[in-house]
């Protein structure tokens, strides 16, 4: 991890967002190196950022990050109704080849939570699509606040990045708060039987999926379409 750059003193300001001290965990079946860092002075809730030093990174490109918003159903039982479990275990291999920062998000459902997120499901299996039925139960369509990634990233001496993302709206709060946002890398497509019509819903809802990936199934090693 020598080439990371050290993490500011939590003496400097940093818009009153201050990193604690990192813990080195090794994670995955290969045991990858990673460091994780937690916050003082966010929303209260326990973000946290990942960084991996990568088997082969390169130090004059910006620092390649992912924003990956919790999903219990997704992330730790492997739920085939989304893609992101998927997506995070993509991100992880990606960082651990060309180092960056993983920041996990505690944002379940889209920012509603976990019992909204089920109550949710419920609608959808009449038939509803996932941004309906949030709007059935009184809910945003979606609730995430990613300005909380861009004070960490700021925490963290960090201020142009690779971004890896489908959704626009990552770029757009990101740059908002003061990122620069010098490349974005679009995520796979992770097609199954039970997600097609959530990655439809999706697409339909501005996310930069090419729709006959969500056709055909594309693979991860797909190239997305322009």
């Amino acid at each position: 991890m020598t080439h990371l750059q050290p993490i500011p003193s939590p003496t400097e300001p940093m818009l009153d967002c201050h990193p604690r001290m990192p813990v080195m965990i090794p994670i995955g079946p290969a045991g990858v190196p990673a460091e994780f860092v937690g916050f003082d002075g966010l929303d209260g809730l326990e973000h946290v950022a990942i960084r991996f030093a990568g088997r082969h990174p390169d130090a004059s490109r910006p620092v390649l990050v992912r924003l990956h918003s919790e999903c219990l159903t997704g992330d730790i039982f492997a739920s085939a109704r989304c893609d992101c479990g998927r997506q995070l275990h993509e991100a992880i291999e990606l960082l651990s080849e060309e180092g960056g920062i993983l920041l996990y998000l505690r944002q379940e459902g889209r920012g509603i939570g976990l019992y909204a997120k089920l109550d949710a499901y419920r609608l959808q299996d009449k038939g509803i699509d996932t941004y309906t039925a949030n709007r059935w139960l009184n809910l945003p369509e979606d609730a995430r606040n990613y300005t909380v990634g861009a004070r960490m990233l700021q925490a963290l001496g960090v201020e142009r990045i690779r971004l890896m993302t489908n959704n626009p709206d990552k770029v757009a709060q990101l740059t908002a708060a003061g990122i620069d946002v010098a490349e974005v890398r679009r995520t796979g497509v992770y097609v199954t039987d039970a997600n097609r019509a959530y990655l439809q819903a999706k697409f339909e809802h501005r996310h930069m999926i090419d729709p006959a990936a969500i056709l055909r199934g594309a693979s991860p090693g797909d190239e997305p379409a322009e």
